[in-house]
């Protein structure tokens, strides 16, 4: 009788509370395997360390990571409640390429039809970016700002062959610009989008291969 090898765990990183509570909220049926959610704290620093240890420690060396949560939006025409998929994450330290957009694109337009789904370059930052610096990065050909997605990817795939991905939803953008981020609480439609969006994560991780064990 031959084993099929156990589904890899799924590794699910943002930052912010109100991010780790409407991720905890969501529908978490269809997972195909192990889901962590972990709350990381805010900025690269503590994305990378958070990370880092979580990956150093039990989990398993084919753990898929997937960095979400809020991110600022480059493009003008951008709206709050847009989701971006990252097609690579970038800061100072490197590049990191994605696994699986393509999929993750088709699953977020099935579950939210009618929500505007961007793909392209998300780009790093230590601080929250404004004004004329939204421009600056925008010129680098990236489409999205966060503070802990590079950190994040880089730290997995520097811990070992972890496949990964982003995924962020647009709170901020040029037209759109928060005053704080506690305006989230209010009328924007953000953690209801990221609240809803876990089906597409989990079909993203059923479909990469099956570990070689």
């Amino acid at each position: 009788m031959t084993h099929q090898p156990a589904p890899a765990p799924l590794l699910i990183a943002c930052a912010l509370g109100i991010e780790h509570l409407a991720l905890r909220t969501g529908d978490r049926s269809g997972a195909g395997g192990p889901v962590a959610f972990v709350r990381t704290g805010m900025g690269p620093r503590a994305a990378e360390r958070s990370v880092t240890r979580h990956l150093a420690g039990p989990a398993p060396a084919d753990t898929a990571v997937l960095a979400t949560g809020f991110c600022a939006g480059l493009a003008p025409g951008m709206h709050p409640g847009d989701l971006v998929v990252a097609e690579e994450t970038r800061d100072p330290r490197g590049t990191v390429p994605c696994v699986g957009t393509e999929l993750l694109v088709k699953e977020l337009a099935r579950l939210l039809p009618g929500r505007t789904v961007h793909t392209g370059p998300l780009t790093g930052s230590d601080h929250v970016v404004r004004g004329p610096e939204r421009s600056e990065l925008r010129a680098t050909g990236a489409i999205a700002v966060d503070m802990e997605s590079a950190a994040t990817l880089l730290a997995a795939v520097r811990t070992g062959e972890h496949p990964v991905a982003a995924v962020r939803v647009v709170v901020d953008a040029p037209e759109h610009e928060l005053v704080r981020i506690g305006t989230v609480r209010g009328g924007i439609s953000a953690f209801r989008v990221l609240r809803s969006i876990l089906p597409a994560f989990f079909e993203w991780h059923r479909s990469l291969p099956l570990p070689r064990r």
